[in-house]
């Protein structure tokens, strides 16, 4: 069973039964679920949680749907690892990679959908749906198929060719538009309103969030249950960041962890970086912007949790950097080649961002850090291609190997 109580609308603070509706109808606020923390306290012990399974599951206790019913291809309970190599390039004698990029779609998705899914069949409906930038396609097509449910999936038409494919794979209706994320996003509003479909990111989004907080409830327990002291988030809508900064509270609320003194810092791409734009600019006012960058996975100019995110910051004493799409390149290739990761570019975005915060003073070189990556690079290759040292083209003898090593090697710079 599930300890979820209500739709709680985070302005004005009015509650609605737990329905497929997402804005409040007083103030047009949106809506979050509320949880009974007291009868959540009596079942959700350390041992418990510990005795669960291997997936975000084990966290049924503080997710708004039945476990039991629970559309699940295994998303969750990712690696945690110290990245001793990472951090000395950075200066971070406590670095740690918090790894999505295994997740059965290769991206941290597979959170967010597998409750929004599970919830979706609970109400009823036999369709999904949701507007993306790629990730969010590909896991919702995973799932429906888990599932046995329709599914429609509404992506920009100039998306990675790899995003493309994971959504088809599955069986899904893909559907390219010409235009970006944000023009996606609204027409799936207004087909939400015309369908009887579960669309994840719409009509189903107060249940869909709350799959990123399991990202923040196996970090504390991967910990031996504490809190980080510093978090770095990639940047989209800002729902990530913000639940995140939730899920910790709660295990705190819950006394799972001790207390959270965590400070919250998210990075964005400086083509498409309007939260890190407003946090510069000492404002929780957001400037939409139309995005232009290769991190289409971040490609939001209008994030809906953008003005929460700020907050997030500001209580937390975080802060927002922007990246260029060259920095965001070299954060892919010093992840790869220092822990072994290949990330998307979202992963680029948080490495980089995390060297200029630590070159600004803003993440301390004792503190521990975790570093959010957040999906596979394999989706993403294009943002790679023809930047990365090119093979040795030989013939079938040692002789010819050996010239082309001695080359090789003539090229490149001293040392």
């Amino acid at each position: 069973m599930s300890f979820a109580s209500a739709l709680k609308c985070r302005e004005c603070g009015r509650e609605y039964p737990l329905d497929p509706i997402h804005v409040c109808e007083f103030c047009f606020g949106p809506l979050e679920v509320a949880y009974d923390y007291e009868a959540i306290r009596k079942t959700a012990t350390r041992e418990a949680i510990e005795r669960g399974p291997l997936t975000l599951w084990r966290y049924r206790h503080l997710l708004p749907c039945d476990a039991e019913g629970a559309v699940d291809i295994g998303a969750g309970f990712t690696p945690l690892f110290r990245a001793a190599n990472l951090g000395q390039e950075l200066g971070l004698r406590h670095l740690y990679i918090k790894n999505d990029c295994v997740n059965p779609t290769w991206s941290f998705k597979d959170r967010v959908v597998a409750v929004a899914s599970t919830k979706a069949r609970e109400f009823g409906f036999t369709t999904l749906a949701c507007a993306s930038t790629g990730n969010l396609a590909n896991s919702v097509s995973a799932h429906a198929a888990k599932a046995g449910m329709d599914a429609f999936v509404f992506v920009p038409a100039d998306l990675e060719s790899g995003k493309l494919v994971g959504s088809a794979v599955y069986g899904a209706t893909l559907v390219a538009v010409d235009g970006s994320y944000d023009e996606v996003n609204r027409l799936c509003s207004e087909l939400a309103d015309k369908y009887g479909w579960a669309f994840v990111n719409i009509n189903v989004r107060p249940y869909y969030a709350e799959g990123s907080k399991t990202l923040a409830y196996e970090v504390a327990e991967q910990l031996g249950w504490r809190a980080p002291d510093h978090c770095i988030v990639p940047l989209a809508s800002g729902s990530l960041f913000t639940k995140i900064w939730k899920g910790l509270n709660e295990l705190a609320r819950l006394w799972l962890v001790d207390s959270v003194q965590t400070r919250m810092s998210g990075a964005q791409a400086a083509g498409c970086s309007p939260i890190a734009t407003a946090w510069q600019a000492g404002t929780l006012n957001i400037r939409p912007v139309k995005p232009n960058t290769i991190a289409k996975s971040l490609a939001i100019g209008n994030p809906a949790d953008g003005y929460y995110a700020l907050q997030t910051m500001a209580d937390s004493g975080g802060a927002a950097v922007a990246v260029s799409d060259d920095e965001m390149v070299e954060g892919i290739r010093l992840l790869a080649e220092s822990e072994g990761i290949f990330a998307e570019t979202a992963g680029g975005v948080v490495v980089s961002g995390l060297r200029r915060l630590v070159e600004a003073g803003r993440v301390g070189r004792d503190e521990l850090v975790v570093a959010f990556i957040t999906g596979s690079g394999l989706k993403t290759q294009e943002a790679v291609s023809g930047r990365l040292r090119k093979p040795l083209t030989i013939g079938a003898t040692v002789g010819a190997f050996e010239q082309a090593l001695a080359q090789r090697e003539e090229a490149l710079p001293a040392g």
